[in-house]
């Protein structure tokens, strides 16, 4: 009998046992979250007494498979990703993502990769197509091993905090932005952040206060798929936060008319793999070089990942909301597809520091199906040599159009673009796909089908 992933999951748990074992009893912990990520961001799992950590290293957690589609019914009720019939996942502890909750040190947590049960017949341990972390996980070793090349990554996640004492007044005209007064407002929400992420492994770097409300606090970059759990990680924490102070914490990308939107800037870099496990070499510049430029090898990057923009813009945009956020000309969201040197209008933004800063991506996004995707632009554009064309000269709301494809201003034109790139959709499975468009779909065919206030506001009493 073949070894299946599922088997060599728990070969990899029984090694680390002992150890595992030991740190979780002198941490002190009592109870332990088992999680994973849905499709669409949201983190699931189960609670366990610690006491029974020795038995889910070698069984995992068993879930209804529809957690994966956040149990969402269609507009006709029908239960999305296999329906209530459907057979449970397994789901393997990852021994290396321990961490012990900072704000109840009796509770610690898993991430976790998830399989078909052992006893489905014909797939039984096989890895979950519908798993969008283990699937990035593979993804991303997968790249490494046909280009030498490991993508590190850094998000900037943009949130707004309202309630009681997050009040703030702006002059008429001016912006909030960088205020250290509007940041004092902020103080008891970014030290608690902050502290609570340093906890947790995080080297927290640096914040700012942006738009009344909003928040952006970064952390120092690292392998794409680690950025991937720091980022869920980050959301879980902000929501501690609001519950421990009062307030609410939110990721919506486009909160109000008029007002900035929250993105999640992914900052890219290329890294050469050490020969002796050493940092290795960023790609992207000549070290030799002083002056801001990219390479030959970063160019064809920057060429694949616009080529491919369009078609990856319904996992970096993925609600009916974000597009509110590409609307709303001159709120630093890009408008079209282009690079420059340093220019915050363009889609991809080189920095002095030898890094690729993609603007698409918004506060709701599911960064292991967004890193997913990049990889398989940037090897793309790699493999065929891509041209980006010239850096964009000046403000790209006002210049002439791009040589790449519009941006797609609907979540509805999104999923169609992402239908049509099989460059894209090459970096997940058959069935992860056609469950996010399934889900997506749904949720656009649901938006069109609700009356807005918007429309009442417009048409109520419209007539004669």
């Amino acid at each position: 009998m073949s070894t299946t992933p599922l088997d060599e999951h728990r070969q990899r748990n029984a090694a680390a046992a002992a150890d595992i074992l030991a740190r979780v009893e002198e941490s002190g912990v009592e109870f332990l979250y088992y999680q994973t990520v849905s499709l669409t961001g949201r983190v699931v799992g189960k609670v366990v007494p610690a006491r029974h950590l020795a038995r889910n290293l070698e069984r995992g957690v068993n879930l209804h498979r529809t957690a994966m589609s956040d149990l969402q019914v269609d507009r006709l009720g029908n239960l999305l990703g296999g329906g209530t019939e459907a057979a449970e996942f397994t789901a393997m502890p990852d021994p290396e993502t321990f961490a012990v909750l900072p704000w109840d040190t009796t509770v610690g947590r898993f991430f976790c990769r998830v399989y078909e049960p052992a006893h489905r017949a014909d797939v039984g341990g096989r890895i979950l197509a519908t798993d969008g972390r283990t699937n990035l996980l593979r993804a991303h070793e997968a790249f490494t091993e046909a280009t030498g090349l490991r993508l590190r990554s850094g998000c900037e996640p943009e949130m707004t905090w309202t309630g009681p004492g997050m009040e703030v007044h702006v002059k008429p005209g001016s912006s909030s932005s960088y205020h250290i007064d509007c940041l004092e407002v902020m103080r008891p929400v970014f030290q608690r952040v902050i502290r609570y992420g340093q906890a947790l492994g995080f080297d927290m770097i640096e914040g700012d206060y942006e738009d009344p409300g909003q928040l952006e606090l970064n952390w120092l970059f690292d392998d794409c798929d680690v950025t991937a759990d720091r980022l869920v990680t980050y959301r879980q924490i902000c929501r501690q936060v609001a519950r421990e102070l009062g307030v609410t914490a939110s990721f919506m990308p486009k909160p109000a008319t008029g007002v900035m939107g929250n993105g999640c800037h992914h900052n890219l870099s290329l890294w050469r793999v050490g020969e002796e496990g050493g940092e290795g070499t960023n790609i992207l510049a000549d070290p030799d070089v002083t002056e801001m430029h990219l390479t030959e090898a970063g160019r064809h990057a920057v060429g694949g990942i616009l080529t491919h923009a369009a078609g990856m813009m319904a996992l970096m945009g993925p609600t009916v909301n974000s597009y509110k956020r590409y609307w709303d000309a001159g709120q630093f969201a890009p408008s079209q597809i282009n690079w420059g040197f340093d220019n915050k209008t363009c889609t991809v933004r080189l920095s002095a520091n030898g890094r690729l800063e993609f603007k698409i991506p918004d506060a709701s996004v599911n960064p292991y199906l967004s890193h997913a995707a990049l990889l398989a632009a940037i090897k793309d554009g790699l493999d065929n040599a891509i041209d980006p064309g010239a850096p964009q000269s000046g403000s790209s709301y006002e210049g002439s159009p791009s040589k790449f494809e519009p941006l797609p201003l609907s979540l509805s034109d999104a999923l169609d673009a992402f239908e049509a790139d099989q460059i894209v959709q090459s970096s997940f499975p058959a069935d992860l796909t056609g469950l996010y468009l399934d889900l997506k779909r749904d949720e656009w065919a649901r938006f069109c089908g609700h009356i807005t206030d918007w429309e009442r506001d417009m048409y109520a009493e419209h007539l004669p």
